[in-house]
């Protein structure tokens, strides 16, 4: 990729213009949450990277004029808009299997899909030199990330069955992503409850303290009016039982995670699907977030397709996620589009600390180009959304078969470069915070 040669200076004016624009609003509101956020961001260059997708764009943003294995329909599909290694996990389907698969679809939006594969490229490519992996040992693992992916998305354009691009279950996954969906099946609902939840007069209530906070009694009602529009959203599979959404309790939450800073959010506890208590389902209502991707596509077609950003990661995910979660939904509050979904019991994120083998290292970054792939595939006419009315696999497949040699190299290429671009604003970005370089904290 072709990134401006800036001195160190200059690069950091640039990081704090895009965090200004990114973060700012945001920040001014809650800048105790933005120091928490920066200091995680501090701890590694990869941190740094999952918490600036705003940089990562912008530094992309040449790019939407054009760019190898780009046309009129590989720039416009749907895609994950954060994709990088950590961003892999566990979750139960609205069937009640236990899937692993691509997470937290909070940056989806319509563009490249070069855009998640470079992404995800460079994030191999921080993990790789984290691990002090050699620099052909990093062009490998993003050469099998290619080819995996290549691979899977012929196989899905050409009418593989489906049972022969399964998902990843506890019947066909292998290693890191089998152990990730042993450790979400040995997860409970009543573990989930008994961390957030206590019994009070023979009725289970939220628990104080671990970061819930109480509201006022206005703040409780625009809450519940909130989740009486919310419930509308849902499809009508999810309304099988009517007492599942009697409200039990509310309580606020203080935003967590590196992106979540500066977001309001609250809990809401439901009787789930019987009078057991042990049956009760947490669902959270958080602000949704402007998706960093947005700011770099200026097509009104797709900007006017959603009503706010709530919908637009609620209708992003459906699309992206088969059989996505039945209590995924949206709704406004104060004016602001909402994401709603359960805080799921078995979700349990892909665990880089132990995957230390190269050889086990390219295994799992080859799942995970199939499971890019099989994202890809699923968002296009046959998602039930008209916003990408055609086959993405079919279109991506064409655009590589044009440049089947080169596909690759555009990712080794990139990965390298941005991965040591990474490496060097995760510093600068350090010197900016700790000597309060950073406007308004």
């Amino acid at each position: 990729m072709s990134v401006p040669q800036l001195n160190d200076e200059q690069r950091g004016e640039e990081i704090l213009a895009v965090f200004d624009t990114a973060f700012g609003r945001l920040l001014a509101a809650d800048p105790a949450a933005f120091r928490v956020k920066f200091r995680k961001m501090a701890a590694s260059a990869f941190a740094f990277y999952r918490g600036t997708a705003c940089l990562f764009y912008h530094d992309l943003d040449a790019e939407k004029r054009g760019g190898p294995y780009l046309d009129e329909r590989t720039s416009r599909v749907w895609i994950h808009g954060d994709l990088h290694a950590e961003n892999f996990g566990t979750y139960m389907d609205a069937n009640g299997r236990l899937i692993f698969n691509v997470n937290d679809f909070d940056e989806a939006y319509v563009g490249p899909f070069t855009w998640d594969l470079k992404r995800f490229s460079a994030s191999i490519a921080l993990i790789g030199y984290a691990k002090a992996l050699a620099d052909d040992q990093i062009t490998e693992l993003v050469e099998v990330y290619a080819g995996a992916y290549r691979e899977r998305i012929h196989a899905l354009a050409t009418g593989a069955k489906s049972d022969e691009v399964p998902p990843f279950t506890l019947d066909t996954a292998q290693g890191p992503l089998l152990d990730a969906l042993r450790d979400a099946r040995s997860l409970t609902r009543f573990g989930l409850l008994d961390s957030m939840t206590e019994i009070r007069d023979f009725e289970r209530r939220f628990a104080p303290g671990g970061g819930s906070i109480e509201l006022d009694a206005a703040t409780r009602y625009k809450v519940l009016a909130a989740f009486d529009g919310y419930l509308e959203t849902l499809p009508d599979a999810s309304l099988a039982r009517p007492d599942s959404y009697r409200v039990k309790d509310v309580v606020g939450r203080r935003g967590i995670g590196i992106g979540s800073a500066g977001l309001p959010s609250y809990n809401i506890l439901l009787e789930g699907h019987s009078d057991a208590l042990e049956n009760d389902v947490v669902i959270y209502i958080k602000q949704a977030q402007t998706p960093a991707v947005s700011r770099h596509i200026t097509d009104p077609a797709i900007r006017d397709y959603f009503q706010h950003e709530g919908h637009r990661t609620v209708i992003s995910q459906r699309a992206l996620q088969a059989h996505a979660d039945p209590w995924l939904g949206w709704t406004e509050l104060d004016g602001s589009g909402q994401l709603v979904a359960e805080v799921s019991p078995y979700a349990v994120d892909l665990d880089w600390g132990d995957i230390d083998d190269p050889e086990e290292i390219a295994a799992v970054v080859a799942d995970l180009g199939r499971a890019t792939a099989t994202m890809h595939a699923a968002a296009d006419d046959q998602s039930g959304e008209s916003l990408v009315p055609f086959s993405t696999e079919r279109a991506i497949d064409a655009a590589i078969a044009a440049d089947e040699d080169g596909f690759a190299g555009v990712l080794t290429d990139f990965a390298h470069s941005y991965g040591a671009r990474a490496r060097a604003d995760h510093q600068t970005f350090v010197d900016l915070f700790r000597n309060g370089r950073i406007p308004g904290l």
